[in-house]
């Protein structure tokens, strides 16, 4: 799949998790969908839209897809696609302070979306290319498995510690 196809669907499911709870108040959609504004949450959603839409290219392209080497990059990618967002989500706070317009936060978050995406996806085109040895096949698919482990858990108890506070400065 073409990586801004791919970076399009991936926006448009990732904006589907974001508010499917809120609409539909499921308690199934819990693991997948956003149900508050926290980075966590924003995690969770870039993993598993990034997990969907490679189901759907997978669905998509089957004919084309060499099976070899078609999953570890793009699961690789699912895995490193939550944590390309914040790190670009960032650099707006890092560069200009925060933001006070709604509007310009909207349109920041959708570019920061978009751009997450389309480096996954410009990472996975790349290493789809190499050999990967057994043990990088190994260490993603168990990092896979952990992040499955990670969204699922943290979407029903969330952990003592934020992302940005001090550990030192918490009453436990």
């Amino acid at each position: 799949m073409r990586v801004l196809l791919k970076a399009t669907l991936y926006l448009i499911v990732f904006s589907v998790l974001h508010f499917a709870y809120e609409v539909l108040r499921w308690p199934l959609l819990i693991p997948f969908c956003g149900v508050d504004e926290s980075v966590f949450e924003h995690l969770k959603m870039g993993f598993w839209s990034y997990s969907i839409v490679n189901v759907i290219e997978y669905l998509l392209g089957r004919k084309k897809v060499q099976q070899g080497n078609f999953w570890q990059p793009r699961v690789l990618s699912a895995i490193l696609v939550p944590w390309f967002i914040v790190i670009v989500w960032y650099m707006a706070p890092a560069l200009v302070g925060h933001i006070q317009s709604v509007a310009v936060e909207l349109i920041w978050a959708f570019a920061v979306t978009f751009i997450s995406a389309i480096i996954g996806c410009s990472l996975e085109k790349n290493i789809q290319r190499v050999s990967l040895t057994k043990g990088i096949k190994i260490a993603v698919t168990v990092l896979y498995i952990l992040s499955i482990v990670f969204y699922i858990r943290f979407s029903f108890t969330k952990p003592w510690i934020d992302l940005f506070i001090n550990p030192d400065n918490l009453q436990l």
